[in-house]
């Protein structure tokens, strides 16, 4: 019988790593990558003034403003890029089935943006930031035993 292959997904807003598992059991991360918008500050984000409405009782026009802050947009289009970058990596079967690990707020955004195909190939979730952790780290937090108690 054939073992599934196991992705393992750690993400955040701004940072998301696949970690995969070598030959002797060690966790390594496959690839990374990081927002470009990490680091910025919110008026260097949404740089063009908001847009304007006039009253109806008299001429005073009034500033709209966004639906969403805009750290709060660039975080949820950084989490559809990931959605999208694990898509390509199942549709390329470089997988069977993955576990996401990341913070309580970005695995709801997840789930929002991941297709049914997609989400019937995610085994569990660990709701947990472990973006900072080094590779060598993660087996206390990846362990099947771990796993199983996030299920």
């Amino acid at each position: 019988m054939k073992t599934a292959k196991l992705l393992y997904v750690i993400a955040d807003g701004g940072r998301a790593r696949f970690i995969e598992r070598d030959s002797q059991g060690r966790f390594r991360t496959a690839s990374s990558f990081e927002s470009s918008s990490l680091h910025k500050q919110s008026r260097d984000i949404a740089t063009d003034r908001p847009g304007r409405v006039f009253e109806s009782a008299d001429s005073s026009r009034h500033g709209i403003e966004p639906r969403l802050d805009p750290h709060e947009a660039e975080k949820r289009s950084f989490v559809d890029l990931v959605v999208a970058e694990i898509g390509r990596a199942h549709a390329a079967r470089s997988f069977d089935q993955f576990v996401l690990v990341a913070p309580p707020k970005v695995v709801g955004e997840f789930r929002r943006a991941a297709p049914a195909t997609l989400a019937s190939a995610l085994k569990c979730t660990l709701q947990k930031d472990l973006t900072n952790t080094p590779d060598q780290d993660l087996t206390a937090h990846l362990s099947p035993e771990a796993l199983r108690e996030a299920t």
